[in-house]
């Protein structure tokens, strides 16, 4: 395909996806239990927005919407975008389509974070609690481990990888033998929140992790040309004036804060950053300077898509949409082990 041809191929795709995500925000804010007409929706987002002065709205709609059903999809996008983002960075740093944010331990520490909070009682008076626990102990987490694999100021992929799972494994056994103590309640918060969840969002939520996940999936964009350096290899990296260790840490650090600010407030929702990624980059190509942006797009319709299976399959009751991922995820994953190994003739 000419180099035109495949950049106006993007273009279209990228529009696309972008007309394809309001459509799935106002569908997923009218859907629920109380059908909410869609004229109705942008009169009350208008009107909370200051952008409507007078509107004749009723007032269960307006609470069902702004208050309740909003705010829950917010979260699904920005979540999904972080998630997707960081995913496709992880990707390619790896050079590895199964690589995920859960290799360099976030959702681990996040994990600990929150059993702690959890366990000191610390999460019933404050809303910021567990968000905050969470995401510390996630960046403990990969703090740690970037400390452990660090050698003379180079990070070797392979040793990354290896301490992650080491760290993970330590801190999850941690995880376990707290929760062996704690009280049933505590127990089945914990979870609860580590399903993965979206219930229950509150603008103060989306408060309180919107600047860091911006920011981050910014950072990653504007790393993107040299993520694409840093598929040719270090020493090709460096004889083009890339410093190949000190733009896997920025993007490290990015991948964590931002993965973990999601994580914070939704719990675990597992293989959102490696299905859409992955096809994306089928679809548009390695450029991840094109990928990047697509795949924040792609994790926000995705997750988006997915919360809304959860709150209507068995309404009026809903299922955590950590088990709609997974559901769709797992049977992935299994397709792209197989298919390795079968490229590598081991199967």
């Amino acid at each position: 395909m000419k180099p035109g041809s495949l950049k106006l191929r993007q273009a279209a795709i990228i529009l696309a996806m972008s007309a394809v995500l309001v459509f799935a925000v106002v569908l997923a804010t009218a859907i629920g239990a109380v059908f909410v007409p869609f004229k109705d929706i942008l009169k009350v987002i208008f009107k909370n927005w200051g952008l409507l002065r007078e509107a004749d709205i009723t007032v269960k709609f307006e609470s069902i919407i702004y208050f309740i059903r909003f705010p829950r999809v917010i979260l699904a996008v920005l979540a999904g975008a972080a998630l997707s983002v960081s995913g496709a960075v992880m990707q390619g740093m790896f050079k590895n389509p199964m690589a995920d944010p859960a290799v360099i331990g976030v959702s681990s520490g996040a994990g600990l974070g929150a059993v702690l909070a959890i366990n000191l009682g610390l999460t019933a008076g404050n809303l910021y609690v567990l968000p905050l626990f969470a995401s510390a102990g996630a960046l403990i987490a990969v703090t740690v481990i970037y400390l452990l694999s660090s050698r003379g100021g180079k990070v070797p992929v392979l040793t990354l990888i290896l301490a992650g799972i080491a760290v993970s494994t330590f801190l999850n056994a941690i995880t376990n033998a707290i929760l062996t103590a704690s009280k049933d309640y505590q127990v089945r918060e914990y979870l609860f929140w580590s399903m993965g969840d979206l219930g229950g969002t509150m603008w103060k939520h989306i408060d309180l992790v919107v600047l860091p996940i911006l920011l981050g999936i910014l950072v990653m964009i504007f790393f993107a040309r040299d993520l694409n350096v840093l598929l040719l290899g270090e020493e090709e990296a460096q004889s083009l004036g890339l410093n190949p260790v000190r733009t896997r840490r920025i993007l490290l650090a990015a991948v964590s804060i931002t993965t973990a600010s999601a994580v914070c407030v939704s719990g675990f929702i597992g293989f959102v950053g490696l299905i859409v990624p992955h096809i994306l980059r089928l679809i548009l190509g390695p450029d991840h300077r094109i990928l990047l942006p697509a795949s924040a797009l792609g994790g926000a319709i995705f997750l988006v898509g997915c919360d809304l299976i959860a709150r209507v399959v068995v309404m009026p009751a809903e299922i955590n949409v950590g088990i709609i991922t997974s559901l769709i995820g797992a049977p992935y994953f299994l397709y792209l082990l197989i298919k390795s190994r079968k490229e590598s003739g081991t199967l």
